[in-house]
């Protein structure tokens, strides 16, 4: 199927692309490997990981005997996914950046310029599935190591994207894909996988907020549900929905973050009780299986990464948006993260909550 068909890894510098490259390799594709160079990412000695991350991805492609190109976006990163990640925290959301930039960067920007290039595919080392049932629509399914299984970062990818991408390592598991790294000689078989957000090395959002703003975020008041106010916050951006420690305050007993209001720069405090909510609404969706909701369905659901999927009950309530109802209360529910269906193993689409 792949034989003589011109195949871009998207090579990250990690184990991942490495081997979703070998693999296609062997299997007599014409194959090569490009890296996206998205922001500087400084480290603690002053060192830019991002070119050391470049290095590592040509140093495989080059043991596997293939082209690598390195491709500057930062302009274009910079305004679809960091300006995206601070305009939702300063409007009181907490956003998820990997699903940004996987719709309009990797999957969006790149694929299009590899297309134009003469390619067939672009691939990635993700863990997912991708087929074509009957109807010729392509669906993404969950990969068989549901531990390391990322469709939940894919809901947003369209048909035509899905038409273009390759997912060499759906049936790997983590422990598999560092054998074969080894077994090849890789000189990055033991390297750590990345954890934190590209542009946020360290994790400290907020400073990264104020750092690009040129200020400090104003600090406000804390209040309860009826507005009493509790104390002060050091800032609305330092803040998500169902966080419980660093808050900073005292009381008799636990306390969680239970919303924010960017109008008043208050931070609402409540028992954990407050976070639980089965109604749930997301704009900005795709649906993968079909173009619309043309009734009401059962699906399973999760509302955030971490969390289990729980059976929901899904209405399309307007040409761009979706209500869910949870048979079960979900936890802390926050605007700016995303609402992902599934159907058993398939993956039925999502939206942003609102």
């Amino acid at each position: 199927m792949l034989q003589n068909k011109k195949i871009t890894v998207a090579m990250s510098g990690g184990i991942d692309s490495a081997v979703a490259a070998l693999l296609l390799s062997d299997k007599g594709a014409e194959v090569s490997g490009a890296t996206m160079r998205l922001c500087k990412r400084i480290t603690s000695d002053g060192s830019d990981a991002a070119n050391t991350d470049i290095a590592d991805a040509k140093a495989i492609c080059d043991k596997l005997g293939i082209t690598h190109r390195v491709y500057s976006f930062e302009d274009e990163f910079y305004y679809a996914v960091i300006k995206n990640f601070i305009d939702t925290y300063m409007n009181g959301g907490t956003p998820n950046p990997c699903i940004v930039c996987n719709k309009n960067i990797k999957f969006g920007l790149m694929l299009d310029r590899e297309l134009e290039n003469g390619a067939d595919y672009i691939a990635t080392g993700h863990y997912a599935k991708i087929e074509k049932n009957e109807s010729g629509r392509y669906l993404i399914r969950k990969a068989d190591d549901e531990k390391k299984d990322q469709t939940y970062m894919l809901w947003s990818l369209s048909q035509h994207q899905l038409s273009h991408t390759l997912f060499p390592l759906s049936a790997y598991s983590k422990t598999q894909i560092r054998e074969l790294a080894e077994q090849s000689g890789f000189s990055i078989a033991r390297k750590s996988d990345s954890q934190d957000i590209c542009f946020v090395p360290d994790g400290d959002y907020a400073s990264f907020i104020e750092k690009e703003l040129g200020k400090k975020y104003p600090s406000g008041n804390y209040v309860d549900k009826d507005g009493k106010i509790l104390g002060t916050h050091k800032g609305m951006i330092h803040y998500t929905i169902g966080q419980r420690k660093g808050l900073g305050i005292s009381m008799n007993k636990h306390i969680f973050v239970t919303a924010k209001n960017p109008v008043d720069n208050t931070v609402t405090l409540g028992d954990e009780c407050e976070l639980f909510s089965n109604r749930v609404t997301v704009r900005g969706i795709n649906l993968i299986p079909f173009d619309k909701l043309t009734s009401g369905a059962k699906f399973e659901a999760k509302v955030r990464y971490s969390q289990k999927q729980s059976p929901v009950y899904v209405e399309q309530t307007g040409e761009d948006e979706l209500t869910l109802v949870f048979d079960t209360p979900q936890r802390a529910p926050a605007k700016g993260q995303s609402a992902v269906l599934y159907d058993g193993d398939y993956l039925v689409g999502g939206g942003i909550i609102v």
